[in-house]
């Protein structure tokens, strides 16, 4: 999904340098990859409350994988992954 990071000449034309990018790249297993870009594309479907986040809305699931070339019979393949990605990330916005 993404490439190589950009060369320093590039940074600088934005005023950064390489120290303004902390971390590791992160590698995604290529039998995680379907249910990763599902998860990302549902980016902006989480339903909320007033006290933050409460889960995806389930119910985008079927036409954003549609959006994005995932087949209606691979959704409940990765449906499980699904929730255990969302989960993570509701405990990592709890923390917040």
């Amino acid at each position: 999904m993404y490439g190589s990071r950009a060369p320093e000449e590039t940074l600088s034309l934005f005023g950064l340098d390489a120290d303004d990018f902390e971390g590791d790249d992160v590698e995604i297993w290529p039998d995680n990859w379907p249910v990763f870009r599902l998860f990302n594309a549902l980016g902006t479907q989480w339903r909320t409350g007033a006290g933050g986040a409460t889960g995806l809305d389930y119910t985008s699931i079927r036409d954003v994988a549609s959006y994005i070339g995932i087949k209606k019979r691979q959704i409940p393949e990765l449906f499980p992954d699904l929730q255990v990605m969302e989960a993570e990330a509701l405990a990592v916005m709890a923390e917040a």
